[in-house]
């Protein structure tokens, strides 16, 4: 299994300790796949909806979508007020691997998007650059956010997801990711 691309070389300072920790973080998320089948992938192993697979995409939709926001502004994320059950029921697909799919192409996909959030960052002019968040109920009104920020969220999201793999790895076969 292989890890997301490494930042380019001229990338330092506090984008290189960003794209680090993000580095660090989507490897300990992919290592909860490893030796995993298909069905493994796509198997629950808690009361909730969550299996490893689902995860991988769930995280991958999540990076794609910030990273659209960075370049494009809230555009680029969709109105939640106005989504309906069908467009609920299609992100909750995030969260299940779907007949078809595969834990090696669901991995592919990930790493095509660390490898494009990590160009992006290495490429921005600034950190500072900042948009609007969209309206939604969990943003704060009128607050916008820096590509730094975003940064901040998407590691805190893959961290947080790479903790809820582990467990859902341990429940799956006793493996563990740390420890």
């Amino acid at each position: 299994m292989s890890d997301s691309t490494t930042p380019a070389q001229s990338v330092t300072g506090e984008r290189a300790d960003l794209l680090e920790t993000l580095a660090k973080h989507r490897h300990f998320l992919r290592l909860t796949t490893r030796d995993l089948t298909d069905e493994q992938a796509g198997q629950r192993t808690t009361v909730s909806e969550l299996c490893l697979g689902g995860l991988i995409k769930h995280v991958t939709s999540v990076e794609r979508g910030w990273a659209d926001f960075i370049v494009e502004g809230p555009s680029a994320m969709p109105d939640f007020a106005s989504m309906t059950e069908e467009d609920f029921a299609r992100r909750a697909d995030e969260f299940r691997m779907l007949p078809g799919e595969t834990l090696a192409g669901v991995l592919k996909e990930y790493a095509e998007v660390a490898r494009r959030t990590d160009e992006l960052v290495a490429a921005l002019p600034s950190l500072d650059a900042d948009h609007p968040l969209p309206k939604a109920p969990w943003f704060e009104p009128r607050a916008r956010w820096s590509a730094r920020r975003v940064l901040l969220h998407v590691i805190a999201e893959t961290a947080q997801h790479a903790g809820h793999a582990d467990i859902i790895r341990e429940s799956l076969d006793g493996a563990k990711s740390m420890g």
